[in-house]
């Protein structure tokens, strides 16, 4: 009888919630209905975070999808499995340290990965979607470095999506256009568009809100960000932007038409024997990659679909996305040794390696940045310029631009150097692309010869600090100060995706450069604090007019 009376009890209770109109909320299982059809995803049981792996975003480009838009994905019934990683982007090993998780490479790779920490549906949590680097040839959302774990823990929906690279991304040609119109190029672009108009459609399901979405990148990925910015099909679509070290925006960068990148990809094709895109499309995948291995890919084309003017005219004209940007670069972008050519580091030699780029205004560039003793050509000074020339201007043109329009922007420079490689790695050398690779004894020699630059944080160090997963690369002696960084920059990213502000409870205080006379920029490092610094600010703006000038004799 008492049980029986429990039962009603609680059964008058809720009839007395829904007569309220407090209707059960919805939970986030593991199987969600997308717009497709149901996938289902997979949870670890110390974890409160939801995997979705390998959902596809867009049919397979392949047969008569080679070189198309992406198209929808089709409709499925019963449920998808989505617990393994998608096929990684086909590429050729062009960064020899790069660890995907993808199920083989191929050309059927459009598929994104979901980490959601959301318990309901309308949480209405804020999301991030990494598009990774790789120079637009090679990279894939399955490497670990952009596992979106960490980042959910903090709050944040993180997904991860492919794109097309290489050739099967970059590729124009006068058939193309024929057969599509305007939108005959720039497939790699259009996958990214394509995966944002996806997590806008579906993200709400996982928990998310699809009205703050957040996109960033690194290196190509953040080339591609400054191009987001900038598209009609997207720029509406996303709620803020991250930076980590490129854009398109730089005044002597000027995108090819349709028509000069049609006749490129048609003469580089003839070159290798191809002479139709039918024939094209018949080379078997890995034939294709080697065929055309030593082709220029030409990157971003003004299409008039996915852009309709060069980034910085967008930029400048204050037509790109209304929306705050976290932004910056790694203190060793670049390196003296670059210029130097196994010449002796003093100022006469690393002169004589930047007269062939300043030309008449070495004097004034060498002095805007303070490189005027042979002590300087391997101090800080020197990696600035070196790593300016690299990605650093164009980075921080793309935040001037953006905060003359008014948004708020925070530009950060990121400082720490990685640790030594651990022990079990003796004979391996760190990579550009953010691993290691095998050191012979000569290469070894040569490099203990060389002179060393002041240290620093390399072109894609910043990574796994900055998405919290240093513990998935192994090649380095991680130590406390590491950690703590990592968790520091993990927030700021966390922050800056729920609010527009990378600010927060116990973190150094970060102002944004919008309307400050000299801009303050974060200094991430063992001891982080943000700098204003005029010297630094003459510096770019005298790089600024070198690429002027230089525009405006071409």
């Amino acid at each position: 009888m008492k049980v029986f009376k429990s039962m009603m009890v609680a059964a008058l209770a809720i009839a007395g919630l829904a007569s309220c109109g407090e209707a059960p909320r919805t939970e986030v299982g593991l199987q969600v209905l997308t717009e497709a059809g149901t996938i289902e995803g997979i949870q670890d049981s110390a974890s409160v975070v939801k995997k979705y792996l390998g959902v596809p975003f867009a049919a397979a480009p392949v047969g008569d999808l080679r070189w198309q838009a992406p198209q929808p994905t089709p409709v499925w019934e019963g449920v998808k499995e989505c617990k393994t990683f998608g096929n990684d982007p086909a590429q050729l090993k062009m960064f020899g340290d790069m660890n995907f998780r993808g199920a083989s490479a191929s050309e059927d790779c459009l598929y994104l990965n979901i980490w959601t920490p959301a318990t309901y549906v309308d949480e209405g949590l804020p999301v991030l979607i990494y598009f990774n680097g790789g120079g637009l040839v090679a990279g894939s959302g399955s490497e670990p470095r952009y596992d979106g774990e960490a980042l959910a823990n903090k709050g944040v929906i993180a997904v991860t999506a492919n794109y097309r690279e290489g050739v099967f991304g970059f590729m124009s040609h006068p058939e193309l256009t024929a057969e599509e119109g305007n939108n005959g190029a720039n497939y790699g672009f259009l996958d990214q568009v394509a995966a944002i108009k996806w997590v806008k459609e579906n993200i709400a399901n996982f928990g998310g809100d699809p009205a703050r979405i957040n996109i960033v990148g690194e290196s190509a990925g953040s080339f591609s960000v400054s191009v987001l910015m900038c598209s009609p099909l997207s720029k509406d679509n996303i709620a803020g932007a991250m930076l980590s070290s490129g854009s398109y925006v730089t005044p002597d960068r000027k995108c090819l038409t349709l028509k000069e990148a049609e006749e490129m990809g048609k003469k580089m094709m003839e070159e290798k024997g191809i002479m139709s895109l039918a024939e094209a499309r018949a080379i078997p995948t890995d034939s294709l990659l080697k065929v055309l291995s030593g082709m220029n890919m030409n990157g971003l084309i003004l299409d008039n679909y996915l852009i309709t003017e060069d980034p910085l005219t967008t930029f400048e004209a204050g037509r790109q996305a209304q929306v705050p940007l976290l932004a910056g670069w790694n203190s060793m972008e670049g390196s003296p040794l670059q210029y130097l050519r196994n010449n002796a580091p003093t100022l006469d030699n690393f002169k004589a390696g930047v007269t062939g780029v300043f030309g008449d205004m070495t004097e004034e560039m060498l002095t805007a940045y303070g490189i005027t003793t042979d002590e300087d050509v391997l101090s800080q000074k020197a990696n600035d310029l070196c790593g300016d020339l690299f990605t650093g201007f164009g980075t921080w043109y793309n935040c001037e631009l953006q905060a003359k329009a008014g948004q708020p922007v925070y530009r950060y420079k990121y400082n720490h150097a990685r640790p030594a490689v651990s022990a079990k790695m003796a004979g391996f050398a760190a990579a550009l692309a953010g691993g290691v690779r095998k050191q012979t004894e000569e290469e070894k020699k040569a490099e203990e010869a060389r002179p060393k630059p002041t240290p620093g944080a390399v072109h894609s160090a910043d990574i796994e600090y900055a998405m919290g997963n240093l513990a998935t690369n192994e090649f380095y002696q991680w130590n406390d100060d590491d950690y703590a960084i990592s968790d520091l920059f993990l927030s700021y990213y966390a922050n800056f995706c729920k609010t527009g502000n990378p600010n927060g409870e116990g973190l150094p205080q970060w102002d944004t450069m919008t309307g400050a006379e000299v801009a303050p920029v974060m200094q991430i490092d063992v001891k982080s604090e943000q700098k204003a610094d005029a010297a630094v600010e003459n510096a770019y703006k005298t790089l600024l007019k070198f690429y002027q000038n230089k525009a405006a004799a071409k």
